[in-house]
């Protein structure tokens, strides 16, 4: 199986190796083939969307399935929430059956607020959790703003860098937790499960 998956950016990039030994983990001999391809800032909406999932799917590589991971916060007001995302990002691509929308909510860094002890102790500050459940951290103040908050705030003396300090927090962590803690983190792991072997799926 082999399966593309089209990210907005670095930090999505630097999750690829925390899914990787998940999926394999959970998956053994019926691992996917995975290949990330990297946006700069968003990945391509409309007729672009269409063009691409389709060269994916019957250029000379042949992808068996094509999965598109956009956040819903893209600094534009095309989506209203995870469900118009992937609702609009179906229609751009037409009837595909082998095309799976997927949403980070409302940014990627949400998947990276369970860990928030490991933030703590990055940033080197204790500023409080945000939030009881990631993916509702909202639009006004989105879960890359707070992890760009704390390490503002703390006495590490540096920036949140997205790719570096992502793979930092995700590192030690079990990705179960973060995957238990955030449905439409779930939904995109079980559709990757799902595509290799339904009995895998992660209840």
């Amino acid at each position: 199986m082999k399966i593309a998956i089209l990210v907005e950016g670095d930090t999505e990039l630097a999750f690829k190796g925390k899914l990787h030994d998940f999926l394999k983990q959970h998956l053994e001999q019926r691992m996917p083939r995975l290949k990330f391809i990297v946006y700069d800032g968003r990945i391509p909406t409309a007729e672009k969307l269409r063009r691409v999932v389709e060269n994916l799917l019957t250029g000379k590589q042949a992808y068996d399935a094509v999965i598109a991971l956009t956040d819903v916060y893209t600094g534009t007001k095309d989506f209203k929430d995870a469900d118009d995302a992937k609702a609009k990002m179906k229609k751009w691509v037409g009837n595909n059956p082998n095309f799976y929308p997927h949403t980070a909510l409302h940014d990627f860094e949400a998947w990276l607020l369970p860990y928030w002890k490991t933030i703590q102790t990055l940033a080197k500050h204790n500023l409080s959790t945000p939030s009881a459940s990631p993916e509702t951290v909202n639009n006004q103040k989105p879960p890359s703003y707070r992890i760009k908050e704390i390490f503002r705030l703390g006495k590490c003396r540096k920036d949140y860098h997205k790719p570096v300090d992502g793979a930092k927090i995700l590192k030690d962590n079990d990705l179960m937790i973060a995957i238990q803690a955030c449905p439409e983190l779930k939904a995109f792991v079980n559709r990757i499960i799902s595509l290799c072997d339904e009995t895998k799926v992660i209840p």
